[in-house]
């Protein structure tokens, strides 16, 4: 078995778990009681996020914590609530107000010893445990401060086991809180080491693919949760559902990490289209990889022409076959604009699965025979650090809101040291980028 455990941290770890756990429910047709029915053909598929249990019921290997209670309520209340365990929902009192040092110092102290006595108890249900999916925010206290408190423990309790990140990074124009730029900047810095890899989502991307391609003109968080669900369902679907081609978690970290600081993969989907539209269009393999290369299709802002890639993982669901996949591989590397750094010469790893995507009843995303999640780890993300490094300083030069932070208990020199590990991170993706031959073809040049 590969199971894995899922944490949802903070208010928009919990919103995005929810949407996901109401996919992963209908993708195994576990019903809101976590019933599988007597009719429906049974196969172990749901054992990597599901735990069955002596009564037939289902439950998710998965635990929410949030520091204040009123979004974990909202699961507690909702539709699933006989699905949930109520001991693996945890909350604390009070939030930690946009502060990532209430998060990791003062009130995030306080449960964390709950928390990982709860995730032992699920780790030991597992058989063949593979890693920890973990959901949370850049900006919010919760999502940054807990949930770097959390990672520093997981890394000594399990360091062999895998540690995924979905991370809601701040998006350039549309704010939740002022002090976003700290938060974000703080929580890169001391789970940099370790995570394995973080798939950053920019909230302003997903308004702009919900307006331009589902037509919704005032995206609620629902609409965009259930964008990502899809996302993480493409990239967890391998270890759940047989294909042709299987991807494991560790085997794609392999093939998108070169370096174990340069893991922020670039995650693009398509298609993303609406029940009207998708009546209209042929949706072919060869069409939907090249949507995944528009920048329109990404999850975060950033422009990969400006960049270079490092490597690609291009994650089919549906029905595909091996050949149509070739084929439109064949014709994306005759494309000028996508640039491959020249020591990584191959550059494309291939997953494909037969099960095709499921839709949510009622939801913004028509049914497709077909889709594809692309995973690419490109130099041009680095864009999206320069401007949080950017917001930082302006703040940052003025020493601006910090007392709320050393008023918990951090010292000042934690954000310089924050600030200068960003940098460096910078750095290193520009290093990455500079080709070998760029320093010779100079000596060249000189001769003409």
């Amino acid at each position: 078995m590969r199971e894995c455990i899922s944490i949802h941290v903070g208010q928009a770890g919990c919103q995005m778990g929810s949407a996901c756990w109401e996919l992963y429910c209908l993708e195994h047709g576990i019903t809101p009681d976590g019933q599988i029915p007597a009719d429906q053909k049974q196969d172990d598929s749901f054992s990597t996020f599901f735990q069955g249990l002596q009564n037939g019921g289902h439950v998710p290997r998965a635990i929410f914590v949030d520091l204040e209670p009123s979004v974990i309520d909202e699961v507690r209340s909702g539709v699933y609530k006989q699905l949930w365990n109520p001991e693996f929902m945890i909350t604390g009192k009070e939030d930690a107000a946009n502060n990532y040092a209430r998060g990791h110092y003062t009130v995030g102290k306080e449960i964390v010893d709950i928390t990982l006595d709860k995730i032992r108890k699920l780790a030991d249900n597992c058989t063949g445990l593979q890693g920890f999916l973990i959901f949370h925010s850049f900006g919010g206290g919760t999502g940054s401060g807990f949930t770097s408190l959390l990672m520093e423990r997981l890394s000594v309790d399990y360091g062999k086991k895998s540690k995924l990140e979905f991370s809601i990074y701040p998006a350039p124009q549309v704010a939740t809180a002022v002090v976003e730029p700290y938060n974000s900047i703080l929580t890169t810095h001391t789970t940099l080491e370790h995570a394995d890899c973080t798939f950053m989502v920019d909230n302003e991307a997903l308004y702009d693919i919900c307006k331009r391609n589902l037509s919704i003109d005032c995206p609620t968080y629902t609409n965009l949760n259930r964008l990502i669900g899809q996302v993480v369902s493409s990239i967890t679907a391998s270890l759940r559902f047989d294909g042709a081609l299987n991807v494991d978690l560790n085997e794609f970290q392999t093939n998108l990490v070169p370096y174990p600081r340069i893991h922020f993969p670039l995650v693009n989907y398509a298609p993303v289209i609406s029940a009207e539209k998708a009546f209209h269009e042929q949706m072919s393999v060869a069409e939907i990889t090249n949507s995944c290369f528009e920048p329109a299709n990404q999850l975060v802002k950033c422009d990969p022409r400006h960049g270079k890639y490092m490597s690609c993982c291009l994650l089919y669901r549906g029905d595909v076959t091996p050949k149509d996949v070739n084929a439109a591989i064949a014709t994306i590397k005759t494309k000028r604009s996508i640039q491959f750094v020249d020591w990584c010469p191959t550059g494309f790893k291939v997953g494909i699965n037969y099960q095709p995507p499921t839709v949510v009843p009622g939801g913004d995303l028509a049914k497709v025979p077909r889709a594809m999640c692309m995973l690419s780890n490109t130099t041009a993300i680095a864009e999206a650090w320069a401007r949080l490094d950017h917001k930082f300083d302006l703040m940052y030069a003025k020493r601006a809101f910090v007392h709320w932070y050393v008023g918990e208990g951090m010292e000042e020199g934690e954000f310089t040291e924050a600030r200068e590990d960003v940098a460096a991170l910078e750095k290193d993706y520009e290093e990455v980028g500079i080709d070998s031959a760029d320093a010779e073809a100079e000596d060249q040049g000189d001769e003409y």
